[in-house]
Parts: C-alpha cells; sequence; structure tokens
C-alpha cells in the first residue's frame, strides 16, 4: 500500500486532501491522471451496463433528495453503526472491528457500544432547525426508486428494465481507513434492475455472473477475486439476498462490489409514504405490480484502488539491457482504463521539423484517442515514465521520420517495437486497443 500511495502522489493519480493546511481527515483530491483513470472506470461501466443493454437508462439525481425519502428507505431507522471508543488513546471503532474488549492500537479498554448514525446531516434555508434538517444521501439507489414512475412513462419502458446512476454518496464513516477504499465522501455506480418477481433469482444470477466477467475482462487476475455471500443474519435491512464481489487488498478481502437482491421494499415502502402509485402495468394483462429489484452497486475509489494494485508491476534493475534504474514500475492497466492510450515523443528536442511533426501526429491522434506529448529528458526515461503511468503505446518520431514518413511505435508489456506509416497509426492503434482479451 505504501508504494501504491508514493506512485499515486508522485506520477498525479491522488493527492491528500488539503494538505497545504495539513490534511483533511479521509480526504482525497484525485490529479489529472486520477481523474482520467476515474471517468474511464466510469466510462466502461457506463458502456456495460447502460451503452450494451437497450432496456437500461441512465439517469442523475440530487445529493440533497427530501427528508421523507430517508425516512420510507429504512436509513434513518436502520443506518447506523456501533460505535466504541478506547479509554486510553481515544480512538473510535467500529465493534465489528475490535476483538476482546481491547483497542487494535494501544491495547486500552473499550467502552460499552452506542449506536451512530451514518447519514451526514445538513440544513437549507435561512434558519437551522428541526424543519431545515436535511441529509447527504448515503447511496445513490433512492433517487432511483423515486423517479421509477417517470422514467418508465416517459421512456415507455416494459418489463424487465434497468435504471442506472453515477454518483456522489456520503457517509459520516467512524473510522476511515486504507487510503480511498473507505472514505466519507465517495462515488457509486448503481444499476436497479426492475422485474417480475417469478423472475428476480434468475437475473440475480445473470448479473452476478455479468459483474464478475466484467472484472476479469478489464484484466483483474482471476487469483485475486471472488465472490462472498452474505450471511441471513447480517443482510441489510431491505435486502432478501446479497453476493459480495471481493477483492484481494494488501490488508485483506474487501468488497468492491455487491449485487443484492432487494424484492419490492423500496417501490412498496415510498408508495406508502408518498402515496403516490409506483406500480408496473403489464400490457397483456393489464394487471399491475410492484417490481421487484436486482441491484448492482459499485464503490469507483475503491474499484479504482483494486485496478491500481492488480495491475502494479516493480522489476529490480529495471527491463532492457541499457537500464541502469534499480527498479522499474509498470501499470500494466487495460488500455480502456489507462490515463493515456498513447503517448507521441520526438527522439530529440534540437530539431524544429521533428518536433514539428511529433506536434502534428499528437493532434492527429487526439481526434480518436487519449495522448500524451512529452519531449523533455531521454528517450529512455520517457518510455519509464509512460510505463509507469499506465499508457499501453508509445510513438516516437525520429530522424528516418522526417525521410520517410514512418515512425517507432513500442508496447508498454513487451517493449517490442516496430515500424509502421504514420498514415497508418490510427488504424493500428485502433486494432491494438480493441482486440480481444487474451
Amino acid at each position: 500500500m505504501e508504494k501504491i500511495i508514493s506512485l499515486a502522489k508522485r506520477r498525479g493519480f491522488i493527492f491528500p486532501d488539503s494538505e497545504i493546511y495539513g490534511g483533511f481527515s479521509a480526504g482525497y483530491d484525485f490529479g489529472p491522471l486520477g481523474t482520467a483513470l476515474k471517468n474511464n472506470l466510469k466510462q466502461a461501466w457506463r458502456k456495460a451496463i447502460v451503452q450494451k443493454n437497450s432496456s437500461v437508462v441512465e439517469i442523475d439525481t440530487p445529493v440533497i433528495l427530501h427528508p421523507a425519502v430517508w425516512k420510507a428507505s429504512g436509513h434513518l431507522g436502520h443506518f447506523s453503526d456501533q460505535l466504541v471508543e478506547c479509554r486510553k488513546c481515544h480512538h473510535r471503532f467500529k465493534e465489528e472491528e475490535v476483538k476482546d474488549n481491547r483497542c487494535p492500537l494501544c491495547g486500552g479498554e473499550l467502552t460499552k457500544p452506542k449506536t451512530f448514525h451514518l447519514m451526514m446531516k445538513s440544513f437549507v434555508g435561512p434558519v437551522e432547525n428541526e424543519q431545515s434538517v436535511v441529509y447527504l444521501r448515503p447511496e445513490t439507489c433512492q433517487g432511483i426508486f423515486i423517479n421509477f414512475k417517470n422514467v418508465v412513462q416517459s421512456m415507455r419502458l416494459s418489463l424487465p428494465l434497468g435504471i442506472a446512476q453515477i454518483g456522489k454518496s456520503f457517509r459520516n464513516e467512524i473510522n476511515p481507513k486504507n487510503f480511498i477504499f473507505r472514505t466519507r465522501e465517495f462515488e457509486q455506480m448503481e444499476m436497479e434492475w426492475f422485474c417480475r418477481e417469478e423472475e428476480a433469482e434468475r437475473w440475480f444470477e445473470d448479473w452476478k455472473q455479468q459483474r464478475m466477467k466484467w472484472y476479469l475482462d478489464l484484466g483483474i487476475n482471476p487469483k485475486n477475486i471472488r465472490f462472498q455471500e452474505t450471511p441471513k443474519e447480517k443482510l441489510a435491512h431491505y435486502a432478501k439476498k446479497a453476493v459480495d464481489i471481493e477483492y484481494h487488498f494488501p490488508f485483506g478481502w474487501q468488497e468492491i462490489e455487491g449485487i443484492h437482491y432487494r424484492g419490492n421494499y423500496d417501490l412498496k415502502n415510498h408508495q406508502e409514504q408518498s402515496h403516490d402509485r409506483l406500480t408496473y402495468k403489464d400490457p397483456v394483462t393489464q394487471k399491475e405490480i410492484v417490481p421487484h429489484v436486482v441491484e448492482v452497486s459499485a464503490g469507483v475509489e475503491r474499484t479504482l484502488l483494486a485496478f491500481l494494485i492488480d495491475s502494479y508491476e516493480e522489476i529490480q534493475g529495471g527491463r532492457g539491457k541499457s537500464s541502469r534504474q534499480e527498479k522499474e514500475i509498470i501499470l500494466h492497466l487495460s488500455p480502456s482504463l489507462a490515463p493515456y492510450q498513447v503517448a507521441v515523443f520526438p527522439l530529440v528536442t534540437k530539431e524544429k521539423k521533428m518536433i514539428a511533426q511529433a506536434q502534428n501526429i499528437f493532434q492527429e491522434l487526439s481526434l480518436s484517442f487519449l495522448v500524451s506529448y512529452d519531449e523533455i529528458g531521454s528517450i529512455g526515461r520517457r518510455y519509464r515514465r509512460q510505463d509507469e503511468v499506465g499508457t499501453p503505446l508509445a510513438v516516437t518520431v525520429d530522424f528516418q521520420s522526417l525521410q520517410d514518413q514512418t515512425v517507432t511505435i513500442r508496447y508498454r508489456d513487451t517493449m517490442k517495437q516496430e515500424r509502421v506509416k504514420i498514415t497508418q497509426l490510427t488504424e493500428i492503434i485502433h486494432q491494438y486497443l480493441n482486440q480481444p482479451k487474451k
């Protein structure tokens, strides 16, 4: 984890929040490469969930919803943890994180557990009183449930159907930890799949397999990922069945995504509390039903962390005979996730014609790909910098390029180099990026 955190800051992936003021607990800022990686991750999810499914649409709802939403959803009554505090060092923990009533840090005695509500409270309007209390959403899915009728009617959808949302959520965690794995502000990628009750179990299994395949297709090592079913006694208040997709982090197996069978808990409760009909009318039988729901819910930051860790390779002595580094770091990120897909280099910076040609190639490739341009340092150092941030391809313009309009294309994982015509670059890169996973 120390190596990942160091790389993340050094290369512009993730910075400590408010660092110039000493930092802010459990807060992190995403730098240029981290933002690009995060956007690519969300787009890969959106492509798999929304773009490839004609029955799934995407919406975007506010962070602050009507307070009645959280009463109907059960969060005001159930969304809490049991908190214990060390009488010696005064650190606080979830009760489930400690053993033998002793502090994990100093061994001190712990207080008796007390209920700690996880929702973040705020106020709207000029007066801070009970009438102006609101909550920052702890999950994105409730915005989906309260818009079920609007979406179905406006989009003329039929069961089964899905409604997806990517957005910020907030939880007042007792003990945020493990870098960006558990923070108080985070993003979720969620999709609620509405179906008939008799089909729910089948869809649960189908989505479970689809979601695992997504991680494997993006390069996660099968040895580092698994399903973990949630025991009945530990199910959330809304869940009939739940399976987590867990990744083997340096700090242990932890959840990165949940697949939940929520029954019709949410729609039924919102219907009762709002006195509005949240039913689906069968076009054939004309019967109205409250659909059941299978949910897929992934955390953006913890999923991003899993991909960073899984793609990380450190080679002592570097690669190649000319390498003088003590070690070389490579991120074997999937091309669809990498912050840059291609890097463009002029071999030397003193040749104006070479610089101009490299910049022209950069402009042309930027129309189709995420491209980095770098002319600082030796060509070997530039290759290694791109390896370290996960760029799968590098294009070098040299003296021969000025004569015959060819360039060298170099592959991150194999270091293989080949000479290609500049006019063929876009097609060659497209073919490489879209080739089936081996």
